[in-house]
């Protein structure tokens, strides 16, 4: 989702920078968690949307594992109750995307399509995107039968036939969650083997629900207003297929969207940005919430505790150093 700031009432590009004691990156759990632990200590953080509000979750239909939605809540639905929430305690939600940044002295200085920030803290929770298949069909049908976490979304096929794309520790842990729902799981990998761990790849061969297509990848997800069929082909006999299902579970990987930060940040060689056990980054006053920093739990409670959790720091940071914006 791209968004127009043209179009938005009252838009006029920023001239002088704006002053403020913390800006979040990101507007999905994390950011936003973080913004309305921040807003709640009167700092009257801003928040920069960037491309998508509500993260990730955001694209998942329905939402049932998050606490106190006992019947599950949709996920843009939840994005926008913690938006509210945040701004109910003066948060400030703008839409804009960090272009670059400049960590070197505080006040950091924050570029945006929408002019300049200078921010004495900063919580980055820009996220993590799954990687694509870049096939027909995979945009279309996302959230209508293909999904990119098991654990948000398995529970909605129960006694079906799925499919899971990906060879890895995480396409193998997910399969296996899969199981106490599906009726069946085929995973489908591109070689004629496993990257997984071997304990998982035991379990995982041991698992009667589970099969496999080697040697193959997906050309096409197709259906017309749900998943209905899969078009896979044999990278080696050039044969194609179609498997008959109802999900596609897409585990390839994650890339986090921490590119601007990489000559600012220390991070680690899938480009996670690294922190101590307190939020914060290897620059002072600058903090990671949620998946920017989460290679592992990818959950919607766990970037909103991570959040929360960042946000505690960073109003530590501000008032150690009695910092005044």
């Amino acid at each position: 989702m791209t968004f127009s700031l043209s179009g938005i009432s009252g838009y006029s590009p920023s001239i002088a920078p704006k002053h403020v004691k913390m800006l979040v990156l990101g507007a999905g759990p994390a950011g936003l968690t973080a913004a309305l632990y921040a807003a709640r200590a009167e700092l009257a953080p801003v928040v920069l949307t960037g491309t998508q509000i509500g993260g990730q979750a955001a694209l998942t239909h329905t939402i049932e594992n998050y606490p106190g939605f006992p019947t599950g809540v949709g996920g843009s639905e939840l994005g926008d109750l913690f938006q509210k929430q945040a701004e109910r305690f003066g948060a400030v939600v703008e839409y804009a995307t960090a272009t670059a940044v400049d960590f070197s002295q505080r006040p950091f200085k924050i570029t945006t399509d929408n002019g300049e920030f200078l921010a004495e803290s900063v919580v980055i929770a820009t996220g993590a995107t799954p990687i694509h298949l870049e096939v027909p069909g995979e945009y279309e049908l996302t959230g209508r039968g293909i999904s990119y976490c098991a654990t948000c979304d398995g529970w909605f096929f129960k006694e079906k036939d799925v499919i899971v794309v990906g060879g890895g520790d995480s396409a193998l842990e997910e399969s296996l969650f899969l199981t106490r729902f599906a009726r069946s799981v085929t995973i489908v990998h591109r070689r004629d083997s496993l990257r997984a761990g071997a304990v998982l790849q035991k379990r995982a061969f041991a698992e009667p629900k589970i099969k496999f297509i080697w040697d193959s990848v997906v050309t096409k997800l197709a259906g017309t207003d749900k998943l209905e069929k899969v078009h896979i082909k044999n990278i080696k006999t050039g044969t194609e297929s179609d498997i008959s299902a109802a999900g596609a579970f897409i585990f390839i990987g994650h890339k986090p969207n921490t590119e601007i930060f990489k000559t600012q940040l220390v991070m680690d060689d899938l480009g996670y940005i690294k922190t101590d056990m307190l939020s914060q980054t290897s620059i002072p006053g600058v903090y990671v919430a949620g998946e920017a920093g989460d290679p592992n739990f990818r959950q919607v409670i766990t970037s909103a505790g991570m959040g929360a959790a960042a946000a505690m720091q960073a109003i530590k940071f501000l008032e150690t150093n009695s910092i005044e914006a």
